[in-house]
């Protein structure tokens, strides 16, 4: 394990059944940085994510935050490890029996046991770092746009002021100038944190735009891991098939062959 690293894989491996979905992956995120892992589907991004929110457990291998091992981690040890993350879930994943403010507050109430009118004050000023007035605080999330939701789910992932935090597909179902302005915001609002980020995503405009390094999976192992300013001439096989969308290559695409 890197000194320096806030979050660390060792070896990791996880299979359902015969099919081996991470295989021996390593890999280290530095304190502050941003790192985007990118793949196609099924390469082991999202389980690798479970695995270290502490959702699915590994069948091997080690992962630590802070140095600290949190594999097997359970109850209060568990809770305690995750107190300084934050997550924004692919489609914002907001609870639309709550209004958009309880939503931002979620963590802040449940987690960290603050008063509910202290923490809607947290909620409206981080609504509004993400470009949301204080009219939106009673809204219903049902009524709102994709976009205005990815922003409340943004919002409800730094509310904590958390030290890492999580993306998960950012930019899915957005239209390319939301998907855009969320970027923006991701880069803007956890830069002010100073926070480490760890994304997972298939957009390629979008990696580069928000990431200091990017990691490319394939097979639940990284093939590729460095400077995101390097990927468009880096060399590597396996980036030049994922970036420019070829069918020929290492890559070997799950499809049915006529």
């Amino acid at each position: 394990m890197n000194e320096n690293s806030k979050i660390s894989l060792r070896n990791v491996s996880k299979s359902f059944g015969h099919k081996h979905v991470l295989d021996g992956l390593s890999l280290d995120i530095a304190e502050g940085e941003s790192l985007v892992v990118i793949g196609g589907s099924g390469t082991g991004k999202s389980v690798m994510l479970k695995c270290i929110l502490g959702l699915l457990e590994p069948d091997g291998g080690e992962i630590y935050i802070d140095g600290q091992q949190v594999v097997g981690l359970t109850g209060r040890k568990r809770e305690t490890a995750l107190k300084k993350t934050g997550m924004l879930f692919q489609y914002a994943a907001l609870f639309d029996s709550l209004p958009v403010w309880e939503n931002v507050a979620f963590g802040l109430m449940q987690a960290h046991g603050m008063a509910r009118k202290e923490a809607k004050d947290i909620a409206i000023d981080k609504l509004a770092l993400v470009g949301l007035d204080a009219d939106m605080a009673n809204r219903n999330p049902s009524s709102l746009s994709m976009g205005m939701q990815k922003r409340v789910g943004l919002a409800r992932a730094i509310a904590t002021n958390p030290e890492i935090i999580f993306f998960d597909e950012p930019t899915t179902g957005l239209d390319p100038i939301m998907g855009d302005v969320i970027d923006n915001l991701i880069r803007d609002c956890t830069r002010q944190l100073g926070a480490t980020t760890l994304t997972i995503s298939h957009d390629m405009e979008s990696a580069q735009k928000i990431a200091d390094r990017i990691a490319l999976i394939y097979k639940g192992s990284v093939v590729w891991v460095g400077p995101a300013d390097d990927i468009d001439h880096c060399g590597n096989a396996y980036v030049e098939q994922f970036v420019q969308g070829n069918i020929e290559g290492p890559i070997e695409l799950d499809i049915l062959k006529p």
